[in-house]
């Protein structure tokens, strides 16, 4: 390939055309069904395919097929299936276009569904996480041809169920895997790493156990003065519960389910991702006063993002407002726990494993429901084929000026897992413009743009690479 065509291609597309329409696609409020039960009614999600579809229309792809697909009582999915100019397998790329709420408290002058450019920055929510993926992908294949490059087949995946835990995945990839073919590479730009100075591959991704616990005393509400000492306190006997699955002081989870022997090789990839980028992972965290990081050495806390089982509190009931809270002895208290796990533990084990521990011997006899109980496997990556590294290294050099590193990231993207049951001979090549602090999520999202095209670049070298292996 002409390298300069390429560049000049892929930066005057991102100038030109895909931040006017990614703009666009920031301000459709198309937040996932899990928090959104009425998206039908709505209409958000089929806004954003439709606004990305008609983008797609207007592109210089000869022969490339563009479709909704929907499968009844399903989110739709954008399918683009572009003929290959060299080979006879298939590229899967893979992004999603719907997103997490909107959440409260963004900064002066921002706002989830208006976009703002700023500093080379397109902030709202959607705009890193994943709305600008599906553009990359097009964008590098354009890139290709037009700097006189090859590419295999490439379909490219826009789903709109991501953020909910990809619950209509599995029936579109059995509806479609007879389309698909022999899948060989599989590009998916849901990811990100460690800094914006040079490429990040994500070899693992953990999984996830999730369960709202009630703890139920009574049926109604008592006052305290007249109960207390009587009747046990519900959050105490949840404290108690909660003991049973991880040790308070050091954060270490009790469940042997959930623990798994790290790979050496992924351990070694560490060592070099906190060489290569030395306190990017403590350093875009907004610490409240002097709190510290639960270990001091950055390889443990990597480790710990990436490998170990972790629990979370991320909701919780019965608890009224501080101003509203009077001598009561209340009825119940439900917490949602979240436990992200290890890529290789067995989260259907790890979840049975949960229930035992909350359900067994409760304290006084109380009674515990278990409720929004969801497990996810994790996702550990084929060993890189000799062709992906060597492009992946002079992609480092040509695009980034610094050698690529790896990432074990502690979410979880569920599609990684079902492709490569599906396709176990598949390369992968998981990684995207996402930074440590480009607060997905949570208030103030924000894109890279000039990061954003120089992985759009990047996938194009490795395009290009594959049909030459």
């Amino acid at each position: 390939m002409d390298r300069s065509a390429l560049t000049r291609t892929v930066r005057s597309t991102w100038d030109e055309d895909v931040l006017p329409s990614l703009t666009g696609l920031v301000a459709v409020p198309a937040v996932s069904p899990a928090f959104d039960p009425d998206w039908e009614a709505s209409g958000h999600l089929d806004a954003a395919v439709e606004h990305v579809r008609a983008w797609l229309a207007t592109r210089d792809l000869p022969g490339a097929q563009v479709e909704v697909v929907r499968l009844p009582g399903r989110t739709p999915l954008l399918l683009v299936d572009v003929p290959a100019t060299a080979g006879d397998d298939t590229v899967l790329l893979y992004g999603h276009l719907d997103k997490q709420p909107p959440v409260a408290n963004w900064s002066e002058g921002l706002a989830p569904w208006t976009p703002v450019v700023r500093d080379g920055r397109l902030y709202g929510r959607g705009s890193a996480d994943d709305g600008y993926s599906g553009y990359a992908a097009v964008t590098a294949i354009e890139a290709v041809r037009a700097a006189g490059g090859q590419h295999a087949r490439c379909v490219l995946l826009l789903e709109t169920s991501e953020e909910s835990g990809s619950p209509d995945l599995p029936a579109y990839l059995e509806h479609l895997t007879p389309r698909l073919g022999d899948v060989s590479l599989v590009v998916c730009l849901d990811s990100g790493g460690n800094d914006y100075e040079r490429m990040w591959l994500t070899t693992s991704l953990r999984g996830l156990v999730q369960v709202a616990m009630t703890v139920r005393v009574v049926e109604g509400g008592l006052h305290s003065g007249m109960a207390s000492g009587i009747v046990p306190s519900s959050f105490r006997i949840a404290r108690q519960l909660l003991d049973r699955l991880e040790d308070s002081a050091t954060g270490e989870i009790q469940l042997m389910e959930m623990h798994v022997d790290v790979p050496e090789n992924r351990v070694d990839e560490i060592r070099e991702a906190v060489a290569a980028a030395p306190g990017s992972l403590t350093g875009a965290v907004p610490w409240a006063g002097g709190t510290q990081p639960v270990d001091g050495d950055e390889v443990q806390l990597a480790l710990n993002n990436g490998w170990r089982p972790t629990l979370s509190i991320t909701g919780a009931d019965g608890l009224p407002k501080p101003e509203d809270a009077g001598n009561v002895l209340r009825p119940s208290t439900t917490l949602v726990l979240s436990f992200r796990l290890p890529p290789t533990a067995d989260s259907a084990a790890a979840l049975a494993a949960v229930e035992r521990a909350l359900t067994t011997d409760v304290p006084y006899g109380a009674v515990v429901e278990l409720s929004r109980t969801e497990h996810a496997t994790g996702w550990n990556a084929p060993e890189l084929a000799p062709w992906l590294r060597e492009s992946l290294d002079r992609v480092g050099a040509d695009v980034f000026g610094s050698p690529w590193r790896t990432v074990s990231l502690g979410g979880s993207i569920p599609f990684m897992g079902l492709l490569h049951e599906a396709y176990p001979a598949a390369q992968f090549l998981v990684t995207g413009a996402v930074g440590p602090d480009s607060n997905c999520h949570v208030p103030d999202e924000w894109l890279n743009l000039a990061h954003a095209a120089r992985i759009t670049e990047a996938v194009a070298v490795v395009l290009d690479a594959h049909t030459r292996r």
